[in-house]
C-alpha cells in the first residue's frame, strides 16, 4: 500500500544562499583578491567611491605635511623626489584590499623620510585596522611611530617641540588604530548576526521537515493498523465463500452483508486518515483516528465474527480509570496488529488477549495463539513483514516495551508494557 504524501512535500525546498565561514584573521565582508581559495573580488561601486575618497585624503593630507616640513628649506631635488615618490606610493592605494599589510609597512617605512606619503600611510594603517586581527594593527602602528620618530628628527617642526610631535603623533596613529579596530568589530557583529539568522532559517526549515516526516511515518503506521485489519476481515470471509460455494443462501447473504460492512469501514478509516493530511490540527482533535480500551469489545467481536477464538482476561484494576489516551490508543493497536498477524499466519488457532495492571503501575497486554501444526509458516493474505517492528517503534515512542516470540509452551506471545500513571 503506498502511503499518501502531502501535496506540498514535493515541492523543492526554497534555496538559502549559503554564507561562507570566515578566515582567520580577515573580515568576509572584504575578502583578500590575491587569496586563491576566493579569487579576485570585483570592485563595487562602493569600493570605487571610498577608494576615491581614501586617494584624496592621502594626496591632501601628504600635500599638507609636505608644505610643513619643507619649512627647513631642503634642497629642490630632495623636494622634487618626495613629491615623485609620494605620489607614486598614493597610486599603490589602488590595490591596498589586496596587500594591506604590505603596503602598510613600506609606507611605514618611506614615511620616516618622504613626507608627502605621510597620508598614504595613515591610510593604510585604517585598512589593516579593519582588515587584519588586532596584533598585526599594533605592530604596524608601532611601527608607524617608529618611524614618525625617525621622521620629526630629519624634519623637525618649528612650532612645536619634539616631545610635543611625538605625543601629537602618538595619539593620531592610535585614534586611527581604534577607529579602523571599531568599524572591524562592527563588521563581525553585523556578519555574525546575520550567519545567525541563517542558522535560525536553516534550522526552522529542518524542523519543518523533520514534522512533516513525523507526520508522514505517523500515517503510514495508521494505515497499516487500521486498513490490515480490516482488508485480513475482508479476506477471511471471502474466502469463506470461495470454499463453500454450496452453502445455504442466508450464510452467503449473512458473509457477504459482512464483507460490505467491512469494506465500508475500511474506507471510513481511510477516509479519516486521510483528513489528517488536508485539514489542519488542532489542540482539541490532534490525531484521528483516536481509538481506545472502550473499543476493544469491538474489535474482538469483529474478530469473532470472522471465525476466530478470542477471549479476553480483564485484570485492570483502578475501578474502571482509564490510561492516558495516548497508552490507550496504542494498547489498542497492540491488540488489532496481534489479531491480525493470527489471521494471516495461524488461522484455526485460539487467542487469548490478556490486560493486567492499573494507575500508578504499568498497563500490560499480552496476547498469546498457539502456533499451528504443520503449516508451512506462509501466508495466504500478503503483508509487508514490517507489522511488529513499526508496533515496537510505536510501543517505544509511548515510553513502554515491546517482546514477541515463541514460549517454552509452544505458544506464540506478543507482551507489552505501557506507562499508566497515577
Amino acid at each position: 500500500m503506498t502511503t499518501p504524501v502531502p501535496a506540498d512535500s514535493a515541492r523543492p525546498a526554497p534555496s538559502r544562499p549559503e554564507l561562507p565561514s570566515l578566515l582567520p584573521g580577515m573580515l568576509l565582508a572584504d575578502p583578500d583578491p590575491s587569496d586563491t581559495r576566493h579569487g579576485r573580488a570585483r570592485r563595487s561601486v562602493r569600493d570605487w567611491v571610498v577608494d576615491s575618497v581614501c586617494f584624496v585624503l592621502a594626496v591632501v593630507i601628504g600635500l599638507m605635511t609636505f608644505d610643513a616640513a619643507m619649512t627647513t628649506d631642503p634642497p629642490e631635488i630632495v623636494q622634487l623626489a618626495d613629491l615623485v615618490v609620494g605620489a607614486a606610493f598614493c597610486l599603490t592605494l589602488w590595490w591596498r584590499r589586496r596587500w594591506p599589510v604590505q603596503l602598510a609597512v613600506a609606507g611605514a617605512v618611506l614615511a620616516s623620510a618622504v613626507a608627502s606619503s605621510a597620508g598614504a600611510s595613515v591610510i593604510l594603517l585604517f585598512t589593516v585596522a579593519v582588515h587584519r586581527r588586532y596584533v598585526v594593527a599594533i605592530a604596524v602602528a608601532l611601527l608607524q611611530l617608529a618611524s614618525a620618530a625617525l621622521f620629526y628628527e630629519i624634519y623637525p617642526d618649528p612650532e612645536l617641540s619634539y616631545r610635543g610631535t611625538i605625543a601629537f603623533t602618538v595619539l593620531l596613529v592610535g585614534a586611527v588604530t581604534l577607529w579602523g579596530m571599531f568599524v572591524r568589530a562592527r563588521r563581525q557583529l553585523v556578519l555574525s548576526l546575520r550567519e545567525r539568522a541563517y542558522q535560525a532559517e536553516s534550522e526552522a526549515a529542518l524542523r519543518v521537515d523533520r514534522a512533516r516526516h513525523l507526520e508522514r511515518e505517523r500515517i503510514a503506521r495508521e494505515m497499516h493498523d487500521v486498513l490490515a485489519h480490516r482488508i485480513s476481515l475482508l479476506s477471511v470471509h471471502a474466502g469463506a465463500l470461495e470454499y463453500r460455494p454450496d452453502a445455504p443462501g442466508t450464510d452467503i447473504a449473512n458473509a457477504a452483508s459482512v464483507i460490505r460492512a467491512s469494506a465500508h469501514q475500511a474506507l471510513q478509516d481511510l477516509r479519516e486518515i486521510i483528513g489528517v493530511l488536508r485539514a489542519p490540527s488542532s489542540d482539541d482533535d490532534p490525531d484521528r483516528p483516536q481509538p481506545t480500551l472502550a473499543q476493544l469489545p469491538a474489535l474482538v467481536e469483529e474478530s469473532r465474527q470472522a471465525g476466530m477464538r478470542v477471549s479476553v482476561v480483564d485484570e485492570l484494576t483502578g475501578d474502571g480509570a482509564e490510561p492516558p489516551p495516548a497508552v490507550a490508543r496504542c494498547a489498542y493497536r497492540v491488540v488489532q496488529e496481534a489479531l491480525t498477524n493470527v489471521r494471516k499466519h495461524a488461522r484455526g488457532t485460539g487467542v487469548c488477549v490478556t490486560l493486567t495492571g492499573g494507575p500508578g503501575d504499568a498497563l500490560g497486554v499480552e496476547i498469546r495463539n498457539r502456533m499451528p501444526v504443520g503449516s508451512s509458516g506462509r501466508s495466504e493474505i500478503p503483508g509487508t513483514g514490517t507489522g511488529l517492528i513499526g508496533l515496537a517503534e510505536r510501543v517505544e515512542l509511548a515510553g513502554g516495551t515491546l517482546d514477541h516470540g515463541i514460549t517454552p509452551d509452544g505458544d506464540f506471545r506478543v507482551r507489552a508494557w505501557l506507562p499508566w500513571p497515577a
